[in-house]
Formats: structure tokens, C-alpha cells, sequence
């Protein structure tokens, strides 16, 4: 077990150290300029979506995750974060593609800046990590299917709201992040 703990997270580190910092930097800004947040994946990189939906709740963003019945209109204001490895998957087209009629900004996490929500994305954020479809360009692995890229993802999303916390010094107190924690547990 010890091997393949190691296997994945040397994996995990090789494609992190990948990612083109600019491009991470670009992303936070875009979030950070953002009257409101809206996040769409599915279905595991909807989930590592909803977890950094949390911690951008927690440090003080409006967030609110694509399909929740709670979630408002998307606004010109707004910014549009898709996470999607492929870049293809047709509802999170769909969803970008509404989100430029209204003028809302796109930032888009994936492997590939070229597919069809990359077109449409204002921004761009490469992880340069395998997905299901096993591309020839993509990294070997041992995990199935997307998980290289969902673990790259959840971290980066991660280091995004240190980032975040770094630019906004005030909201880093940890009784404000406790007191926003659910208490309804």
C-alpha cells in the first residue's frame, strides 16, 4: 500500500509542478474580481468543484455551485468557473456557452486548452494531468480513469484559496472562517 501511496502522490507532484503559474495567478484574479461565483463540473470534478466552493464560501466569496436549486441568475458581473478535464462535456459547454450570451466571464480547469469550452473561456487554467480518455499526450499513471486530474484539481483549487487568503489578509482570521463553518452538524 506504502508503493502505490507514494506512486500517486510523486504522480499528483509531477503534474502540479506543470502548471503554469501565470495562468493560476490569471485564474485567482479573475475569482477575485468576481461579484459573484458560479461552479459547474461533474461528476468528480463537480464534487472537487462544490469543495472549493466551500472554502471560497468560507473566506468570504459569493459562491454558489451550477444545478443547486438555491443558485441565482448569472449575471455580466459574474465569473463562470468550469472544471472539466476534457473540456468537451456537453452540458458544461452548454453552460459556458449561456454564460457568454449574458457576458459573464469563463475560467476553465482542464488538460486541454483547445477543446470547445476552452474556445469559449475568457481563461484558462492547464493540468496537465491523464483523464479517462487516455490521450497519447497525457502523463502515465496508475490511477483509473480521471482521478490524476481531480486530485490536480482539488490541490490547485486549493492553493488558489491560500492564494486568495494572501490577497486578502483580513479575511484569513481563523475565528472568522470557524464562525463561517457549518454549525449545523
Amino acid at each position: 500500500m506504502k508503493n502505490i501511496t507514494d506512486t500517486v502522490v510523486n504522480e499528483v507532484t509531477e503534474v502540479l509542478d506543470q502548471v503554469d503559474t501565470d495562468q493560476a495567478v490569471k485564474a485567482a484574479k479573475e475569482l477575485q474580481e468576481a461579484r459573484q461565483i458560479f461552479i459547474a463540473g461533474t461528476g468528480r470534478s463537480g464534487a472537487v468543484g462544490k469543495m472549493f466552493a466551500i472554502r471560497l464560501m468560507h473566506i468570504g466569496f459569493h459562491v454558489y455551485v451550477v444545478g443547486e436549486s438555491i443558485t441565482p441568475s448569472i449575471a455580466s458581473d459574474d465569473v463562470l468557473l468550469i472544471i472539466s478535464g476534457s473540456g468537451s462535456t456537453a452540458t458544461l459547454k452548454q453552460y459556458a456557452t449561456k454564460a457568454k450570451e449574458i457576458d459573464a466571464r469563463v475560467v476553465l480547469l482542464t488538460t486541454n486548452e483547445a477543446s470547445p469550452i476552452g474556445t469559449l473561456s475568457d481563461c484558462t487554467l492547464r493540468i496537465p494531468a491523464a483523464t479517462k480518455k487516455r490521450l497519447p499526450s497525457e502523463p502515465e499513471t496508475i490511477q483509473p480513469l480521471g482521478s490524476q486530474f481531480d486530485q490536480s484539481a482539488h490541490l490547485l483549487l486549493d492553493a488558489i484559496v491560500v492564494y486568495l487568503l494572501q490577497q486578502f489578509p483580513e479575511r484569513n482570521e481563523s475565528s472568522d472562517l470557524v464562525q463561517k463553518h457549518a454549525n449545523l452538524e
